[in-house]
Parts: structure tokens; C-alpha cells; sequence
């Protein structure tokens, strides 16, 4: 090999050092700010929960694990599913297993609800999931669960119009996305956050459409990265269970 074809080699490994290093930053950076779980709907069971067996709201990620844990099942994941009425009823639309529990909410307010467009998560019998602009959601009668929340985070890949970069809007943060292979992450902000920076997350991650669930109330079960929240005292939660061996 020359010296020519040395030097060349030597840049270019240099070079590729140096993009891992900036990546691998850039991750960890993220990951010191925002917690986020992938879910394979066609794989892991994941539902929305409001009552227990008795119709009691169960309110809190504690109440759920407990409810999950009386069907000899084991909650592996919980996070709150969208916005809710000091009743804890839900905000907006809900549907659980094929029944609208609450309709489509279309009407205008203020608050991030309001924000349009706003948004719904939903899968379907066939276990896809979605996320769709609230305007554009459609039930065909193949809907298994639903939540609507607002605002998009995303919106055919661009960031909401109304968000601004650098704003001072913080705020502990928790949305839901879909990402290129049709798996589903979830992810919420460890520290204060604006939306821009969290709308950017799901974007960098390839999701097309993402929705915001809510605010400063947000909580997340994940014990497999030791990140453990059982209070809280919701509507609507997501949940992710296996059956107990």
C-alpha cells in the first residue's frame, strides 16, 4: 500500500470515528432527557385501560398494575393515554375493545387539546396501529382501541406549525408516534421540555405522524430501564401486559 493510499484510509477511518462519536452523543443526549418504549402491535398485547371489572375508574398506574396482576398477567409498560375531564372522563374520543365509550370530540376551545390539529391513536382488530389528524379519522368498525389527544406532534413528517424553536414553553411532556417499520414508540420527557424539542424527537426517529397525550401530569411505568411511576390519577391508560408463566 503507498503512503497515498495510507493517508486516504487513515481520514477516512478518522472520519468515520468521528460521526459514531457524534451520534452516539447525540444519542445520549436525548436519552438523558426523554424515556421511550417500542411496542410491536402485532406482537406484545397492548391495550387502553379506564375501569376495573367493577366500573371504577382506576385512576393511577398502581390501580392498573394491581387490576393487569388479578388476571395473572404482568404489566410491562403503563404510561397516561391523552387528556381527561376533572370527572376523568376522557377529553375526546375513546374506544375500547370495538365499543365508543366517548364520542369524537370536533368542537373548538382553548388549551392544547384545542390546539388543531389535533389528533387520535388508535389500532384495529387486524393489530395496526395509527395516528391520524382528528379531522381525517374514520371508524370503519375495525377499531379495537382509540384515545384522542391533542396537539400533532408531527404531521406527515413536518414539526406543528405552531411550534416554535427555542421557546420558553417547558413542560413535562408525553406523546406517542409511529415509526417506519409500523412499530409504535412511546416516549415522555425526564426534564421540562418545549414542544418543538419534543416534536423534533419523534421526527428524528423517522415517524410520520406523531401525537401529543398530555402535560406536566404524565407518568410511565418501564421497569426494564428502572424507570418507575405508579401514581398519577388519569383517564385513559396504555398498558402493555404478558401472561404471567
Amino acid at each position: 500500500m503507498t503512503s497515498k493510499n495510507k493517508l486516504f484510509f487513515i481520514v477516512a477511518a478518522v472520519l468515520f470515528l468521528v460521526v459514531v462519536a457524534a451520534f452516539q452523543i447525540h444519542k445520549n443526549a436525548d436519552d438523558d432527557i426523554i424515556i421511550s418504549y417500542i411496542v410491536n402491535p402485532a406482537k406484545q398485547d397492548i391495550q387502553l385501560y379506564w375501569k376495573n371489572d367493577k366500573g371504577e375508574i382506576l385512576r393511577s398506574i398502581q390501580n392498573l398494575k394491581t387490576f393487569v396482576e388479578s388476571k395473572k398477567a404482568a404489566l410491562v409498560f403503563a404510561a397516561n393515554a391523552g387528556m381527561y375531564q376533572a370527572d376523568n372522563k376522557p377529553l375526546g374520543l375513546f374506544i375500547q375493545n370495538g365499543k365508543t365509550v366517548t364520542p369524537l370530540n370536533t368542537r373548538s376551545g382553548s388549551g392544547n387539546f384545542y390546539m388543531k390539529p389535533n389528533g387520535v391513536f388508535y389500532l384495529t382488530t387486524d393489530d395496526k396501529a395509527v395516528v391520524c389528524e382528528t379531522m381525517n379519522f374514520l371508524n370503519n368498525g375495525a377499531i379495537k382501541f382509540a384515545t384522542q389527544s391533542g396537539p400533532m406532534l408531527l404531521v406527515d413528517e413536518q414539526i406543528h406549525s405552531a411550534f416554535v424553536k427555542g421557546s420558553s414553553n417547558l413542560n413535562i411532556r408525553n406523546g406517542v408516534g409511529i415509526l417506519p417499520n409500523n412499530n409504535i414508540v412511546f416516549a415522555m420527557s425526564k426534564k421540562e421540555i418545549n414542544f418543538y424539542d419534543f416534536a423534533l424527537y419523534f421526527q428524528k426517529l423517522g415517524c410520520k405522524n406523531a401525537l401529543y397525550l398530555d402535560g406536566f401530569v404524565s407518568r410511565m411505568y418501564l421497569p426494564e430501564k428502572k424507570w418507575i411511576q405508579t401514581d398519577g390519577n388519569f383517564g385513559v391508560m396504555i398498558g402493555v401486559v404478558e401472561k404471567k408463566k
